[in-house]
């Protein structure tokens, strides 16, 4: 489980295709420190494991065919940048929300606009996403924890507020109007769907 709450970026440093999908080697300096074999590492929202590193280096991570499909990481080059959270630890701080690094589906930024010191970055959530969505609920896009600032249920679309740090210290900075990011909804909304759907059953 993860809480959303980045704690940094990586770079991709190489990228090998395989028959079953794809591999990549992420450079970061405080999440390749103090890996292990299988360890569970959100990239960019995205759950992967750990199967190779080089301490404070380098790790590397097998996505399959499945993941390649349901993420854009397929897309990504070597120097493009991505989120990087470890697992929450079960005695650690619980500063964003429940986060199973279980990728939804793939929104698109269709505005960004800066006011005084904050961001506004508004998506466009992929058909039937949207009524898991409630202004002022929570939301995880690229990895990142989120409080949903607005909510256009008609045009399906969200909006964020951005604070300084969390721009700065993400890969938000770099996201302009039509690019990609991973959307997973609040899993107790689907939750709540379920148990619903199965009372009514």
């Amino acid at each position: 489980m993860f809480t959303g709450i980045v704690e940094e970026t990586g770079e991709i440093v190489a990228r090998e295709r395989t028959a079953d999908g794809l591999r990549l080697r992420i450079g970061a300096d405080d999440v390749a420190t103090g890996l292990e074999h299988g360890q569970s590492i959100s990239v960019s929202g995205a759950c992967l494991t750990v199967e190779r590193y080089d301490e404070g280096a380098w790790f590397e991570v097998f996505l399959a065919t499945e993941t390649v499909e349901r993420t854009y990481l397929g897309d990504l080059e070597t120097g493009d940048v991505v989120n990087l959270e470890r697992a929450m630890p079960a005695d650690g701080r619980f500063d964003g929300h429940v986060v199973q690094g279980h990728v939804d589906a793939v929104a698109t930024v269709t505005n960004v606009e800066s006011v005084e010191e904050d961001w506004f970055f508004e998506f466009e959530l992929p058909e039937k996403y949207d009524r898991y969505v409630v202004e002022k609920g929570s939301i995880t896009l690229d990895g990142i924890s989120l409080t949903v600032a607005d909510l256009d249920a008609d045009a399906g679309r969200v909006t964020v507020a951005i604070i300084p740090t969390t721009y700065e210290l993400t890969t938000l900075s770099e996201k302009e109007p039509g690019d990609p990011v991973h959307l997973e909804v609040d899993v107790l909304a689907k939750y709540v769907e379920r148990l619903l759907e199965t009372r009514f059953e």
